[in-house]
């Protein structure tokens, strides 16, 4: 869970966004050191999948040996191509519901830090790229939403991912073009580590099936656990035989 995001706010004027991997390579290693004869598998849906995908692009080569495989859902892989696809049709209704939540987030923050960011320009915002803009950018140390988008979308890492990833996406997300997945495909052509299932429909995070309501077939939940456990040895019990 990103911070910022429970129930509790943090008490830093840094929160969360897209790009931030320092909480999460904070777990890897915490749980490698503690653990370090298991297998790690790692999984990250929509801005999670965007953070995720970065951190294995960060570490590439260097990434803890005992993560064995990832998987990526819904990921907006360009930032600010899903920003400005947030902007039409439809999609604004996503956009009006988190530029409320955030809002209210950011007011929470300029309470406790008076005068670190323009609340004003908060207020004033009418798109998601206004409010990081005036708030996510200087708040973590970007020059602008721009700058912010440009460092940390997960588009610019994927070609240096060196563990199985798996990413699954839909054409209709209305959080992204349906364009960029094909930029996508063309780095994956080149990184055979990459794993694509990219379907027509699926929306976001609404990989959903099943003939009626009350027995439902979770797609993406199933293909993450068949795709994870692909990737790992299975173990033997020491008392057993192996054969």
């Amino acid at each position: 869970m990103f911070r910022s995001c429970g129930d509790e706010p943090n008490r830093l004027l840094r929160s969360y966004h897209s790009g931030e991997t320092g909480d999460l390579g904070f777990v890897v290693s915490r749980l490698t050191a503690d653990e370090p004869a298991r297998d790690l598998l790692l999984a990250g849906v929509s801005l999670g999948g965007n953070a995720l995908l970065k951190y294995l692009g960060e570490q590439s080569s260097a990434l803890a040996p005992q993560v064995k495989a990832a998987v990526a859902i819904s990921t907006p892989f360009d930032l600010a191509a899903g920003c400005r696809h947030l902007e039409r049709g439809f999609s604004r209704v996503y956009q009006w519901h988190f530029l409320r939540t955030l809002r209210r987030k950011a007011h929470e923050k300029a309470a406790r830090f008076p005068g670190r960011f323009d609340i004003a320009a908060v207020d004033a915002a009418r798109t998601l790229w206004e409010f990081d803009d005036a708030a996510t950018a200087p708040i973590h140390g970007f020059s602008s939403a721009a700058d912010y988008y440009a460092r940390s979308s997960s588009i610019g890492f994927l070609g240096r991912i060196r563990r199985p990833t798996l990413l699954m996406s839909a054409a209709d997300d209305p959080f992204l073009p349906a364009d960029v997945l094909d930029r996508v495909r063309g780095i994956a052509a080149g990184n055979p580590q990459l794993v694509l299932e990219f379907s027509s429909h699926g929306g976001h995070v609404g990989f959903v099936g099943g003939r009626v309501p009350w027995a439902a077939e979770y797609h993406a939940e199933r293909r993450a656990v068949e795709f994870l456990l692909g990737n790992v040895a299975p173990r033997v019990d020491s008392g057993a035989a192996a054969t």
